[in-house]
């Protein structure tokens, strides 16, 4: 790497004819604890001083030019010391297979430093590694010991002093570096056991089944157990994992302790759940568990949530639910009970963009979870893709410094290394509260999964690990050497497991699941709908007078010492002109009116997303701002009993919403919802929502009540904010899986809200929010429509009234245009159409639906009106539910017609004109308005003939 400068490193003083002063190079030298022990900045005439009087104490020569000269060598020894500190790691001997061939930075040699055949020489350190003169060579050896062996640290990133003084004290004393016990290290030797023989039984068993073993990197297992051992005795009582295939089926059995019959069970071709549960099941490398396991007395509960195949999506989910077990425990302040544990790959870990996104949620007011430990499995490949051609960093683990996070790089032939990796990791973590990296350099026995053939792509590295002993043998090996081990111990040790594994074996032949735990804990009291048509009925939502005028006077009163905006002070006269008339309650009102009443009733809400608290369209303003000290008030966070929580997320989607996944995945006694500023921004999350929120209780049984609010309508603005793709999500519907609702009226916003929470099951929701609604004349509600005895209508019938029997053409329309459509039927005086609102599209209404249809005796046709074009939207779902819905009306053989916009590649227009022309003309092919004309003219003629 040469001599070039580095952005980190100080400018070099002269190393020949260097004299006290300025002339040495930079005035002063950054010589910190960092760089050896100093405790603040000097400059060379202090440093003379120091050296001078340690060099009187030690009984070394004190006059001018001995004093200059150690002076001189204790700035170079210090230098040096410094560069190990900051690019040791990059002589660390990490990789088990010998094939990595970075060059070692000169600058960690003796010669770069001048100190070239001197290492009898003594020089000052100021107490570094424990010595205060030390000879160069002496030195030398203590440094790459401890930076260039089997584990190599990045910290010198970090700014702050504390942090960096604590890995430096853990890496640097002697006492601190990587010691067992012996009863320790047998214990980690059974661990490493475990691991291979598990994965060679499966091997043996299920030839040619995908496992994706861990094969090759099995000393995470006795690692992770660390995490669990010395994060109980640290205040740990509850570990949530998440990771991808790699080594998931080894953690589940040795980590986790799921019974191992179970996983035999599986691959049997057996479920895990009870056979009347249901759902389509997944993979068993998807699968998750919940266990508990006791070291030492102390007792922590783990789980490992489940996954589907894409890459990191569950870390976001992770932490989601790491927050709101904390949240649950009480341990939002200290971070201390709830621990995230990520697992990954390398390849993944570089590349994945989620991966970034939770760590920039890692230190966000509420999204911290007290730092998480992120264990990376370098498998120095990613599929087929050598790692030069995976990233454009020299590490994996790179994208961590962007956070200030520890980077813990360690062989993976060397269990002790990677067990005292996360040792010092959890000790870290615990101590300060923010994420740190293992990154375990190992490698993949096999291909991707055990079909595949490796040497296709990378003979040179298969052929290494052909030859390369395994894990155990190495380990034992040394032990034997050590005499910590006898000969014939560890044969015993697989012997005994092996036998054990025959033992599950045969026990998972007559295996049977009896019992699922979904609705456990939390979520006891909770169930699955009894039938379908329970999940559709509604509940009574409304609430009582008293109660809404409570709230109202929390929305509107302000506090004395709080200077609001001009504007919110208009708003809110507003919002107490509609609670003294009981008349014109507008979307934001009906919303604080939904959170408010679940607050005052036990219940928790969590609204958060990019700018949730003024809201995009200036209409909430769930917080309010002190107009000169900035001070934030929330009305809502004041009312007893339950909690109310607002956050302006992180300018991300997939990681926030994985989050809020998380969140209510572990949390069904809080409404949990997500805000997409503009509802086509949820594309940039799609992951979660295919795979997830739409799939992920029929795959593992695990439901989610889960809101999301996505701004829809077309107003002319152009394509990019238009649509939030409402047709995506109903193609994702199916067995009652989620609901999905286009409101038009504040009132069944409000009762969609409070249902979610009131019945006895959760749901993932999506709505279809409005933007000129929000402030729409014709979209207020009334006071008496939130109070007792009302619910949430999955149909909306015309505002106008029209006598069913005088219907001849209905009008069936979602969302804002509804008012369109009613406002030009009444503007023409058409007395013959009706216009009713499909509030929810799914599960959809189509009883409702026909009970209304069924009383218009005299109906002729029935039009399906959107805004969105014709291959978007919601025709396409809704046209055979409306033909079956008329069928059971007594309409046989009537089919709904479409009005809308053709078809289109962009959702909406760039052009107000052309906008304003569509909207005009599909109003007008709705009500049939250019049919009436022509009826009318024949008509006209016919009568003058």
């Amino acid at each position: 790497m040469g001599k070039e400068p580095d952005n980190f490193l100080p400018e070099l003083p002269p190393q020949e004819g260097a004299q006290p002063g300025p002339s040495w190079g930079n005035p002063r030298w950054p010589l910190t604890d960092d760089a050896g022990g100093w405790s603040q900045a000097m400059d060379p005439t202090d440093m003379v001083a120091v050296v001078k009087q340690s060099a009187a104490k030690a009984g070394k020569p004190t006059d001018a030019a001995s004093i200059e000269a150690a002076a001189r060598d204790s700035i170079q020894a210090m230098l040096l010391i410094r560069l190990y500190r900051v690019r040791g790691h990059l002589a660390a001997k990490l990789d088990p297979l010998g094939l990595s061939h970075t060059a070692e930075p000169e600058e960690l040699s003796l010669a770069w430093h001048g100190f070239a055949g001197q290492e009898d020489k003594e020089v000052y350190v100021g107490g570094a590694f424990g010595f205060d003169w030390v000879k160069v060579g002496d030195l030398y050896d203590a440094l790459r010991i401890t930076y260039c062996g089997h584990v190599g640290l990045e910290y010198m990133h970090i700014a702050d002093t504390e942090e960096r003084r604590f890995l430096q004290d853990r890496f640097e004393s002697p006492e601190e570096t990587i010691q067992f016990t012996p009863e320790g290290k047998k214990a980690i030797l059974q661990a490493v056991i475990r691991g291979e023989e598990y994965e060679k039984y499966l091997a043996k068993k299920y030839v040619g089944t995908k496992r994706f073993g861990l094969d090759g990197g099995e000393s995470m297992i006795p690692a992770l157990e660390a995490v669990i051992k010395y994060g109980g005795a640290l205040g740990v009582r509850e570990i949530i994992y998440g990771m991808a295939h790699r080594g998931r089926l080894n953690v589940l059995a040795n980590v986790m302790a799921k019974p191992y019959k179970v996983i035999f069970h599986e691959f049997s071709g057996g479920s895990s759940n009870p056979d009347d549960v249901g759902g389509s099941g997944d993979v068993k490398y998807h699968l998750g568990t919940s266990t508990d396991r006791e070291f030492d007395g102390i007792k922590v509960h783990m789980s490992l949530v489940p996954n589907p195949s894409h890459l990191e999506a569950v870390d976001p989910v992770v932490l989601g639910k790491t927050r709101a077990q904390q949240a649950f425990r009480d341990d939002l302040d200290n971070h201390e009970q709830v621990l995230p544990v990520l697992i990954h790959g390398d390849a993944a870990f570089a590349g994945q963009g989620v991966v970034w996104e939770c760590f920039g949620l890692s230190g966000v007011r509420g999204y911290n979870t007290g730092g998480c430990i992120h264990f990376v499995i370098n498998n120095q490949i990613g599929f087929t893709t050598s790692p030069k051609f995976a990233r454009s960093s020299p590490y994996p683990s790179d994208v961590a410094k962007g956070v200030q996070a520890p980077i813990l790089h360690v062989n993976g032939d060397d269990p002790e290394a990677v067990t005292f990796a996360c040792k010092l990791a959890i000790e870290y973590r615990q101590t300060f509260k923010r994420d740190i990296v293992i990154d375990m350099w190992c490698y993949r026995r096999f291909g991707h999964n055990e079909g595949d053939e490796p040497k296709f792509t990378q003979p040179l590295m298969y052929d290494e690990i052909k030859s390369h002993p395994r894990v155990s043998e190495i380990y034992s090996e040394r032990l034997k050497s050590e005499g910590v081990l006898e000969e014939g111990t560890a044969p015993e040790i697989r012997s005994q497991f092996i036998a054990h594994l025959d033992e599950q074996f045969e026990a998972a032949k007559t295996y049977k699941p009896n019992e699922i735990d979904w609705f456990a804990g939390r979520w006891s009291g909770l169930h699955k709908p009894a039938d379908p048509e329970s999940a559709r009925r509604n509940a009574e939502t409304g609430i009582e007078k008293k109660l809404f005028d409570s709230l109202g006077r929390t929305l509107t009163t302000v506090p004395d010492d709080l200077d609001i905006h001009k504007t919110l002070g208009r708003v809110l006269d507003a919002k107490r002109e509609m609670f003294k008339t009981g008349e014109g309650f507008d979307w934001a009102t009906a919303e604080a009116l939904a959170f408010g009443s679940l607050v005052t009733e036990g219940f928790g809400v969590r609204l958060s997303g990019q700018d949730s608290g003024r809201g995009t369209f200036s209409q909430r303003h769930a917080i309010w701002v002190d107009q000169n000290s900035e001070e934030k008030y929330v009305p809502l966070a004041a009312l007893p009993h339950g909690k109310f929580e607002v956050y302006d997320s992180t300018l991300s989607e997939f990681g926030v919403l994985g989050f809020e996944y998380g969140f209510a995945l572990a949390d069904p006694k809080t409404l949990v919802l997500w805000e997409a500023q503009f509802g086509d921004f949820a594309n940039g999350a799609q992951v979660m929502i295919d795979q997830f929120i739409a799939a992920g209780e029929v795959k593992w049984q695990r439901a989610n009540g889960l809101v999301m609010l996505l701004p829809h309508g077309y107003e002319g603005q152009g394509p990019e904010h238009s649509s939030a793709r409402l047709e995506r999500f109903l193609q994702l519907c199916a067995n009652d899986n989620i609901q999905v609702c286009n409101i038009t009226s504040p009132a069944n916003y409000f009762h969609v809200l409070r249902r979610q929470m009131l019945r006895p099951f959760r749901k993932p929701l999506i709505i279809m929010s409005p933007k000129s609604l929000l402030r729409h004349p014709k979209a207020k509600s009334e006071a008496s429509l939130f109070q007792t005895d009302s619910h949430f209508r999955r149909i909306l019938s015309d505002e106008t009234e029209i006598e069913d029997s005088k219907v001849r053409r209905l009008v069936l329309c979602s969302g804002k245009v509804a008012y369109d459509l009613m406002e030009k039927r009444d503007e023409e005086g058409v007395d013959d159409v009706s216009i009713v609102r499909i509030e929810q599209l799914y599960p959809f209404p189509g009883e409702p639906l026909a009970v209304r249809m069924k009383r218009m005796t005299n109906l002729e046709e029935v039009v399906w009106c959107q805004e969105e074009p014709h291959n978007n939207g919601a025709w396409f779902f809704v046209q055979n539910r409306i033909e079956d819905a008329l069928t059971a009306a007594g309409h046989d053989g009537m089919r709904p017609r479409y009005a809308g916009r053709e078809e289109a590649a962009s959702p909406a227009t760039g052009y107000a004109k052309r906008h304003q022309a569509q909207q005009e003309a599909l109003v007008s092919v709705a009500l049939g308005l250019s049919e009436r004309g022509k009826t009318a003219a024949s008509r006209k003629t016919r009568n003058t003939n």
